[in-house]
């Protein structure tokens, strides 16, 4: 059952079993990042941190052709209700939509049912496991429209070759990572046919994660994250 506390047009949040699942839900749009979602992701993924019950969470879009398409442009310069959009905006505040921005340490997995284009990779390079339908594509426009591309784009350069994700972040909307070769490259876990095989096989994974030691696991995650940037 969708919680109707933690979510709104653009994003829900529910409990199936264990298992938390957050939903972009605006497919019309390419399920672009909530407008002001800032709160509404910090205020999920501390119900996933602080929550006994959840055991993992999953991320996925709605429909068959975008998992998540970045954030409107236009929100980038104005946000809702009078509040200052991202521009100019201190970095802990403005990018706050991944697990890893947030330190969960519960097993995350990425369902990937399309394409995922700019600050869609932050919970894509951000997961712990990625799960991706055949027709997925990878791409990142920020230069297109004058922005850096940097606080996803180095999530990207830990999870592929540099080259590859140079070639994304400073090619544009005119290099496109296939889904098949994102599978071979690493940047996808397990590649399935179609968008609607995507959350089943997700939420199968999650579900056999939730079997093990909720500790172990937390820790286990939490010890191999930080090696990334602790030498060993």
């Amino acid at each position: 059952m969708i919680d109707e506390r933690l979510s709104s047009a653009s994003l829900t949040f529910e409990l199936r079993g264990t298992i938390a699942l957050l939903t972009l839900t605006r497919p019309e749009s390419g399920n672009p990042l909530p407008p002001g979602g800032v709160d509404q992701f910090r205020a999920i993924w501390e119900e996933v941190k602080s929550n006994q019950a959840i055991r993992a969470a999953v991320v996925t879009g709605s429909g068959d052709r975008h998992f998540c398409t970045g954030a409107d442009v236009s929100a980038l310069r104005t946000g809702e209700d009078g509040k200052p959009g991202l521009q100019n905006v201190p970095m802990d505040q403005a990018v706050r939509a991944s697990p890893y921005q947030n330190k969960v340490f519960k097993p995350v997995i990425a369902a990937v049912n399309g394409l995922v284009n700019g600050g869609g990779h932050h919970l894509v390079a951000d997961a712990d496991i990625v799960v991706a339908s055949r027709n997925a594509a990878f791409m990142d426009s920020h230069v297109n429209v004058g922005q850096v591309g940097a606080i996803g784009n180095i999530g990207l350069a830990k999870r592929l070759p540099l080259g590859t994700a140079l070639r994304m972040t400073l090619q544009g909307k005119s290099f496109r990572l296939s889904a098949e070769r994102a599978y071979q490259l690493g940047y996808v876990d397990e590649l399935v046919d179609t968008p609607a095989d995507v959350l089943p096989m997700a939420m199968d994974i999650a579900n056999e994660i939730a079997k093990n030691s909720p500790q172990a696991d937390a820790l286990s995650k939490q010890a191999i994250w930080n090696s990334l940037v602790t030498a060993y």
